[in-house]
């Protein structure tokens, strides 16, 4: 039996994205560590198998004190398991957990899950962020990416060379995310933002064009689904709510997330940067069209004028033209994206694919 441990910065992106990945593992005999910080709901990994290492880490601190601690603890719990593999995702992980793996001697694999909001300007903590996840990455037996673009990046800077591996980002479990009937559309279109609120995801622009929108026309209704990264919005999203058609939804449990899109006609997404919008596969498995910033992350799972649409990333006027757009079209045409997005997402984007390949890079480091 093989020992595989996986860092990670939460539990909730392990659990929702990856843990039909984890019972492969524990199907094919592996003994599975998951790392995460505490939580509740971390309680889930032993139900299903696997075994837990609790570890403090924050999702994007910087302080160097910190920082050093983390390496600290990765060095000591990987002394202390002496896993046979360890897999890392996101970036803190991808870097702390590398480092504590080459000195302990243990092969590791990494996953790009996106370049994050480091990479969006130049600067001192994007030039040393850089050179810590070249030297992380020279001796990864893999590192995932989840879009050509992450990708293109990363070889240009040099920080990986042909230990790579391109995925079609999380995929989406299509069984689990069924397509369901496009709802009749009643008085108003119901469109739905699924996000943590920060700038970055695009907010506000999302909030401009909902202005502009609603001055044209009273046949829209905004759905917002997501919890704070940035307490700015607090303020916004109460102001929105007061005097334009927008509904917060706040925090909801993924199975909850399915079922409000579900009840909507589109789904919006004005990120700024993605590795692959697991927002986008999750609407369209359901046989909802999607409209989303054109940019590597979101494009790669959207034909536009076919599964739904793409507007110029940053823009409030081509994204206040999509919505505008969007209330133009047919009931029968926009059911007919919808299937056509589920299709999609069939063909392309089944999760078994994102598993498969997991799988047949650790059988081929273990072996």
């Amino acid at each position: 039996m093989s020992r595989v441990l996986i860092l990670a910065n939460d539990e909730a992106t392990i659990y929702n994205f990856r843990r039909e990945f984890l019972k492969a593992l524990v199907e094919a005999g592996h003994e599975v560590i998951v790392s995460v910080p505490e939580a509740e709901r971390a309680k889930v990994f032993v139900e299903m198998g696997c075994k837990l290492a609790t570890i403090s880490v924050t999702r994007a601190g910087t302080n160097p004190l910190e920082e050093v601690l983390v390496l600290g603890r990765y060095l000591k719990l990987i002394k202390k398991i002496k896993p046979d593999i360890v897999l890392t995702y996101t970036q803190k992980q991808n870097i702390y957990g590398s480092f504590a793996c080459k000195i302990n001697k243990v092969p590791y694999m990494n996953t790009v899950t996106g370049v994050g909001r480091v990479f969006q300007k130049e600067g001192l903590l994007k030039n040393v962020t850089c050179k810590l996840q070249k030297m992380a990455f020279k001796n990864s037996s893999c590192v995932f990416f989840q879009n050509t673009e992450n990708l293109r990046v990363y070889r240009e800077m040099g920080i990986v060379a042909d230990n790579i591996c391109l995925l079609p980002g999380s995929g989406v479990n299509i069984s689990k995310y069924q397509y369901k009937p496009y709802p009749e559309i009643e008085d108003k279109t119901k469109f739905v933002f699924v996000s943590r609120l920060r700038k970055d995801k695009g907010f506000d622009e999302f909030f401009e064009a909902v202005k502009n929108v609603t001055a044209k026309t009273d046949k829209a209704e905004f759905h917002v689904i997501g919890w704070f990264e940035d307490d700015e919005y607090k303020a916004k999203i109460e102001y929105m709510q007061e005097n334009y058609p927008v509904i917060f939804h706040g925090t909801l449990s993924q199975e909850e997330v399915y079922e409000v899109v579900s009840q909507c006609h589109c789904l919006v997404h004005p990120s700024y940067h993605e590795g692959m919008a697991n927002v986008i596969l999750e609407a369209s498995s359901a046989g909802r069209p999607c409209m989303a910033s054109n940019i590597h992350g979101c494009l790669e799972s959207i034909e536009h004028g076919e599964t739904g649409f793409l507007f110029d990333v940053k823009s409030v006027e081509s994204l206040t033209q999509a919505l505008l757009n969007f209330l133009e079209i047919s009931a029968d045409k926009r059911e007919q994206m919808g299937k056509n997005a589920r299709k999609k997402m069939e063909n392309e984007f089944d999760r078994n694919i994102v598993v498969n390949e997991y799988m047949k890079q650790i059988d081929s480091v273990l072996k």
